[in-house]
């Protein structure tokens, strides 16, 4: 998620292509038994750590929306941020450079490469820590929820072939268990959490996913975790230049807010473009090497 203070840019289409494979088709793996579903989404993990340094060699950008609701259901404020996404002495960066269409001034491009200096320096800081106690972390040192504990916290059912942007996928349902228990706010909002993840069947890598909150549910007060019932979200993943799954789109719907790493209210659109390769230099800007954009996603009949 951005490490940018700022919370959600364009509109994204969300009828997402997916299709059942249908009997006998010549793309059909019906005659193929499908895959244990622990043992698939342990080798999902496993293949999208080792790509981590694949993804540390591109920037992306990302534009970001937020449509804030009044009491009534309408929009009473609308922003929109964009970022440019890359890899830092080993820590994802969202770098804050326009907002409402209009770029960053000189003064505050200068305090947002101060702020990801101290981003820095902080993941590293508790990175640092975690490695000394044995703990997981993300680029940033904080806790990361592995597919084992996943399981722990519900399940996966349902499995089943279908055709995602015209390739096989694994598509599988996960249901919290409300009665699991949990270690950390994140843990508690997964066990809440009902959804739908789509796998790549030939990459075995994350390419959808969609999952939505069936109740309210608080913690410490709603000051960890407040979540309100009917939220929703959806993300998909694309692969670029043939070696590498980067976010596509997010959209997400609702009130949903996580200490202080992520809050929504309103309706949320992002999407990522404009996919490059890049090598890290001592600054914030890299030398980049363009990358064709991805086809756009079609429907097969």
């Amino acid at each position: 998620m951005p490490d940018s203070p700022h919370l959600p840019s364009r509109p994204v289409p969300w009828n997402y292509p997916r299709r059942r494979l249908p009997p006998n088709s010549a793309t059909n793996h019906d005659d193929q038994p499908l895959p244990d579903i622990p043992t698939l989404m342990r080798a999902v993990e496993a293949n999208q750590r080792k790509a981590e340094s694949l993804e540390r060699e591109y920037i992306y950008r990302q534009q970001n929306r937020l449509d804030q609701r009044d009491s009534h259901g309408g929009v009473k404020k609308s922003e929109s941020h964009d970022f440019e996404v890359f890899w830092l002495n080993g820590v994802q960066i969202h770098r804050h450079v326009s907002k409402d269409g209009k770029p960053l001034t000189a003064e505050e491009q200068k305090k947002e490469n101060e702020r990801i200096d101290e981003v820095v320096k902080r993941a590293r800081e508790r990175r640092d820590k975690a490695d000394s106690q044995g703990k997981e972390t993300d680029s940033h040192g904080r806790d990361e929820i592995t597919v084992a504990r996943i399981l722990e916290l519900g399940s996966f059912s349902n499995p089943r072939r279908e055709i995602v942007n015209g390739r096989p996928t694994i598509a599988v349902d996960y249901l919290g268990d409300p009665h699991a228990k949990t270690r950390n706010p994140g843990e508690s909002a997964i066990k809440e959490l009902a959804g739908t993840v789509w796998i790549d069947e030939q990459d075995q890598f994350i390419q959808h996913t969609e999952g939505h909150f069936d109740h309210d549910f608080k913690i410490a007060g709603g000051l960890a975790v407040d979540v309100k019932k009917g939220t929703w979200f959806k993300a998909s993943f694309v692969k670029i230049n043939d070696e590498v799954w980067l976010p596509g789109s997010i959209e997400g719907d609702g009130h949903a807010r996580y200490l202080l790493f992520f809050s929504l209210s309103g309706h949320f659109v992002s999407h990522s473009s404009d996919y490059r390769k890049f090598k890290a230099t001592s600054t914030i800007l890299p030398d980049f090497t363009a990358v064709p954009e991805p086809p756009p996603a079609k429907i097969e009949h």
